[in-house]
C-alpha cells in the first residue's frame, strides 16, 4: 500500500499520564486506521508532571503488540502542523462528556479552517472509563494513592 493511501490518525494530546481510558480510543481506532500516531504535544497551559521521556517509553510498552501500527512522537507546536508532517489526515478524540464535545467540536472546527484536509473523528470514551481524567490520576499519584485500576496494565509510572 502507497503512503498516500494509508490512513493515518494523530491522537494529540499531553498524556500526563497516558489512561485506560487513552488506551481504549486507540485500540479501536485500529479498527478504522492503517496507523495512530499518539503524539505528546506541550499544553502552554500545564506544566508536566511526568517527563516526556518517562511518557513516551510507558506508552511504547502498551502497545508494543501492536506491531508498528501504534507509534510515538513528541511534538511541539500546533497540532494540524504536525499533522501535515506526519501525512494525517485525521486527528482522533476521545470524548467523556457533553462539556468535552464542545470544547473539542471548537478546536476541530478551527483546525478545518486553518488545514482544510484534515478530519477529526471523535470516538466515545467506553462508560466504565467516562470519569477517568488524568488530572485526577495524577492528584492521586501526587497524594501516594494507587492509581494502578486508571492506567492501562503494562504502563509503568
Amino acid at each position: 500500500m502507497s503512503d498516500d493511501k494509508i490512513k493515518i490518525a494523530v491522537f494529540p494530546g499531553s498524556f500526563d499520564p497516558f489512561t485506560i481510558g487513552h488506551e481504549s480510543v486507540v485500540r479501536r481506532a485500529l479498527d478504522m486506521f492503517d496507523k495512530v500516531i499518539i503524539g505528546i504535544g506541550f499544553n502552554t497551559t500545564k506544566s508536566r508532571f511526568f517527563s516526556i521521556e518517562r511518557t513516551t517509553e510507558a506508552i511504547q510498552r502498551v502497545f508494543k503488540d501492536t506491531r508498528g501500527r501504534v507509534e510515538i512522537k513528541v511534538f511541539k507546536g500546533l497540532t494540524v502542523d504536525f499533522c501535515k508532517s506526519e501525512n494525517s489526515r485525521y486527528i482522533l478524540r476521545g470524548l467523556r462528556t457533553a462539556a468535552d464535545f464542545e470544547y473539542e467540536r471548537a478546536i476541530a472546527q478551527t483546525n478545518k479552517a486553518m488545514y482544510p484536509e484534515i478530519e477529526t473523528v471523535f470516538l466515545l470514551t467506553l462508560p466504565q472509563h467516562t470519569y477517568v481524567n488524568s488530572s485526577i490520576i495524577r492528584e492521586i499519584i501526587k497524594q501516594g494513592g494507587d492509581a494502578s485500576l486508571f492506567l492501562p496494565r503494562d504502563y509503568k509510572i
